[in-house]
């Protein structure tokens, strides 16, 4: 690769790893969060679309506004049940257990999508469920609440495989800034809702919640999300997704920073097994799809 796209993927790493501590400072209803960080993030990307890509924008068919819509809302469940998931749970486990979409996404593309899924692979999911197991069975022994967390932790990082799968194909026919645009906006619509449903309020949070909305939207959900989709059109999934494993580690060296958290022996030792099981499976992957034959 080259030094600017490592450069790129850095920055990007870098970023979706203050998302769990900005969260946890943000002090805020977890929809609320997820709401501001996608609705800013949207208000930032909406000019440069409208002025760069507009009749993209307008010729949007039927077919690829359906997908963007489900992106959307699957990015949207995907929030709503992690985000509660670092308040509940220790940064390590959750970011380590949302980490595990890769493995989910190639369940997915196995079931939905007929995807042939490797040995080597298959040996590598079931690594990193063993490990998602042994952290959660010793979040069990401390406490129901932090159980709770890291269930949601999973089912964010399951809703997250979704939102993959539903945008890969569509990415490839779409620019970076209409593709963001319109998923970061059905997904602020979508929680809107939820919020509305709820009775969640949308106001009367100090100035430190308002800024850590903003520092949402412009390093983890900016520089971070947005930054991997560019990348796509460089690189493989793959890549992407390997690198995207340095995040649990950047989380919990600035949440031993900023709060003195620091995971148990068994979470560690749950998390390894997870981060292996995911590079063992993507790699797995990858030298499948390297060696497959060009149509």
């Amino acid at each position: 690769m080259s030094a600017r796209t490592v450069g790129l993927l850095v920055v990007g790493v870098v970023a979706v790893s203050f998302a769990a501590p900005l969260i946890r400072l943000a002090d805020a209803p977890p929809l609320v969060v997820a709401f501001y960080r996608n609705l800013l993030a949207t208000a930032l990307l909406l000019p440069p679309a409208l002025l760069l890509r507009r009749e993209e924008l307008r010729s949007l068919n039927r077919r690829d506004t359906s997908a963007l819509v489900v992106a959307g809302l699957l990015l949207a469940i995907h929030f709503s049940a992690w985000i509660p998931s670092v308040t509940l749970t220790t940064v390590a486990a959750s970011t380590v257990l949302v980490a595990t979409t890769p493995v989910w996404a190639a369940v997915g593309s196995r079931l939905l999508l007929g995807e042939r899924v490797p040995g080597r692979a298959t040996a590598g999911i079931a690594v990193a469920v063993l490990g998602a197991v042994i952290i959660s069975g010793a979040d069990v022994a401390i406490s129901a609440r932090a159980f709770a967390g890291d269930a949601l932790a999973l089912a964010g990082a399951i809703s997250a495989a979704g939102y993959l799968l539903a945008g890969r194909r569509l990415r490839q026919r779409r620019s970076l800034l209409v593709y963001a645009v319109v998923v970061y906006a059905v997904c602020s619509a979508a929680l809107l809702v939820a919020i509305l449903i709820t009775g969640t309020p949308l106001g009367g949070y100090p100035a430190r919640s308002w800024l850590m909305f903003a520092l949402l939207a412009v390093g983890p959900q900016i520089l971070g999300h947005t930054i991997f989709n560019y990348l796509l059109g460089d690189v493989s999934a793959t890549v992407i997704a390997v690198a995207v494993m340095g995040e649990p580690v950047g989380a919990s060296i600035l949440a031993f920073a900023l709060f003195g958290e620091s995971p148990s022996l068994i979470a560690a030792a749950g998390g390894v097994l997870i981060l292996a099981g995911i590079y063992v499976a993507v790699s797995a992957q990858s030298r499948t799809a390297a060696e497959a034959p060009v149509e």
